[in-house]
């Protein structure tokens, strides 16, 4: 277990601090200054920062300086999500304020709840006992298939998707971007990208995915082993909620960035549920019998996840990076990549 570690605010991600005063004063009920900004680390995508003030302590969450890729780094499209989520049984933070006005610190940001609890960013959870292990996996489970029992248009999300091809536009969409990032010719890669748009799974009834479900972007409660915020909705859309589970299950078969992980720890002995326990705990809480074609559903992820390590490992390389970690991705993408061919290969037959 880790807490998010807090820095001062890095160059390249100043702004004006007192433009953002001016704002909150106006956009916050019950904000007072002075205004203490410190920025988390971690974080590869958007930059966030904690506020400090004698009203209370917020987050600020923003996209990063520079040149972005087309349809990322959507704060807009979290705010939203999270704002229609907070009155249903998914715990998000509370929304405050958002601008689309870059005029105030440079780009589109909003501002929410600080959520105390714990931060866990290492999957076999060395600070835990068996028991614990596996009660937060198993959370992690139920809680994601809460996420996906909401109605979208219950909660007015109605159209936070495009309908239909939710598949298709989502490879279409990281194979642009892994194009639009590339630094090497990664083979396994570009046979993905061949390969993923001509195995598509039938269309299903759109519903919300997060997009990043993981260990990391989910806080606990400080005393018991219970889900308190999800956070880091970036890429969240409407479509097919195996997208989420996979994401989440690819860590069975890959480790990120060389550290032990699922895929090479004994999961018996840690009290860790296999892949099987937690996709059966899953569907019990999404009431959902069987999964077809689970492979493709991991395939797609690596594919995925190549594309968007590539893309934080290119914006090590120009400077812009949301974390001062971003150029150890430099392998991140390749390893993604051929774990997924290597998949692939092994369940064409």
């Amino acid at each position: 277990m880790s807490e998010a570690e807090l820095t001062p605010v890095r160059e390249a991600h100043r702004f004006d601090e007192e433009a953002l005063h001016a704002f909150l004063s106006g956009h916050v009920k019950g904000y007072r200054g002075p205004l203490r900004i410190s920025q988390f680390e971690g974080g590869q995508s958007n930059p966030t920062f904690l506020l400090e003030t004698p009203s209370g302590e917020y987050v600020l969450r923003k996209q990063p300086p520079g040149e972005l890729l087309p349809s990322a780094h959507q704060v807009d499209r979290e705010y939203l999500v999270m704002a229609a989520l907070y009155d249903t049984a998914v715990p998000v933070p509370k929304m405050f304020a958002a601008s689309q006005d870059t005029d105030i610190i440079g780009t589109k940001f909003f501002v929410m709840e600080h959520v105390d609890g714990r931060v866990i960013t290492e999957t076999l959870l060395p600070s835990f006992s068996p028991e614990e292990r596996s009660a937060i996996y198993l959370e992690t489970a139920r809680t994601l298939a809460l996420l996906h029992s909401i109605n979208p248009e219950a909660i007015g999300l109605g159209n936070f998707g495009r309908p239909g091809n939710y598949f298709s536009r989502q490879i279409n969409r990281w194979t642009n971007q892994y194009i639009a990032s590339e630094t090497e010719t990664i083979e396994a890669m570009d046979q993905l990208i061949n390969w993923l748009p001509d195995n598509l799974p039938e269309e299903v009834a759109p519903i919300i995915v997060h997009g990043d479900y993981r260990l990391g972007n989910l806080i606990l409660d400080r005393r018991e082993p219970r889900i308190i915020a999800i956070l880091d909705w970036e890429l969240s859309t409407l479509g097919d909620g195996l997208a989420d589970l996979s994401y989440w299950c690819q860590e069975y078969y890959v480790d990120a960035l060389g550290e032990e992980g699922l895929s090479k720890g004994n999961l018996h002995s840690l009290g860790i549920p296999t892949e099987k326990e937690v996709i059966n705990a899953y569907c019990q809480v999404a009431r959902r019998d069987t999964i077809e074609n689970w492979p493709f559903y991991i395939i797609y992820n690596m594919f995925r996840m190549a594309g968007i390590a590539q893309g934080v490992y290119k914006r090590g390389l120009d400077g812009n990076a949301s974390s001062e970690n971003a150029l150890d991705y430099a392998d991140t993408a390749r390893k993604c990549a051929e774990c997924g061919w290597k998949l692939l290969q092994e369940t064409a037959g």
